[in-house]
């Protein structure tokens, strides 16, 4: 419907209380094929049905302010709010359908958003307009309707394509994520393999440091030995307690030269 329709202050103000409640409604269903619990879609499906319900409620006062106000403004001007207000009843009513196709796929209780009688909204006022219309009006009114459940078709589509999307999009997050923890859990078994390669080394390496230390410090041990050996045999060379130290020669003894008489015989 077009946005210039001239209305009073009054009037304006719940238009765009129901402008608003339009949009909660679209985000709302939106967000439905996003929701995985059941408990949590049934809570949606229920606030959705309660702003249903409100934005009925100002589509009667729309209308109620509508009447009174009929005989202040030009036929046109009446015809343009006659027709934004069928637009309304329309929209709303997809929004029902919408409603009962969800309720349906739950299996939870009907709930109840339009009461049979004259508090029908729809049912009411189409009678009041067609006796006041002519043909081509009716006509137009009736291509109006059509382009509106046009309307509300493609919406649904919209709908039904983001839905899928957002499908698509899930099924292609969670097999990356899938390729990602294989990915992930192969690197895990790499370093546990490495590490357990690693502590045999170092078990290894450690094994070999501490058998060097025990040759070198036998080979110390042996080379002071022998060096105190040494130093004791040259203090003290008349010791016979110790045992000369193969290689070395033994030190020099005193000797006495034979004393050869040129008279004497032997």
């Amino acid at each position: 419907m077009a946005s210039d329709v001239p209305m009073s202050p009054e009037l304006e103000q719940v238009d765009g209380e129901i402008q608003d409640i339009f949009r909660a409604l679209q985000n709302g269903f939106q967000k439905m094929d996003k929701i995985k619990d059941s408990n949590r879609q049934s809570k949606q499906l229920e606030d959705l049905t309660g702003k249903m319900r409100e934005c009925k409620r100002l589509i009667k006062e729309f209308d109620r302010i509508l009447k009174d106000e009929e005989k202040k403004n030009p036929p046109d001007v009446n015809k343009q709010l006659n027709d934004k207000k069928q637009f309304m009843i329309k929209e709303l009513n997809s929004y029902v359908t919408l409603r009962k196709t969800y309720q349906s796929s739950l299996g939870n209780k009907r709930i109840e958003l339009f009461d049979t009688g004259n508090d029908q909204v729809a049912e009411d006022t189409p009678a009041q307009m067609a006796s006041e219309m002519s043909n081509q009006e009716l006509i137009s009114a009736g291509r109006k309707q059509m382009d509106q459940t046009d309307q509300a078709i493609e919406r649904s589509k919209m709908v039904v394509a983001q839905t899928v999307e957002v499908g698509a999009q899930t099924a292609a997050s969670l097999a990356q994520q899938t390729e990602q923890m294989k990915r992930i859990g192969n690197e895990l078994d790499s370093v546990h393999f490495s590490l357990k390669k690693a502590s045999q080394m170092v078990k290894e390496i450690g094994r070999q440091v501490a058998t060097d230390k025990c040759i070198m410090a036998f080979l110390f041990l042996i080379v002071c030995g022998v060096i105190a050996i040494i130093v004791v045999k040259i203090v003290n060379p008349h010791n016979k307690s110790i045992r000369d130290i193969p290689g070395l020669a033994p030190p020099a003894m005193n000797r006495k030269l034979l004393s050869i008489d040129p008279l004497g015989g032997l």
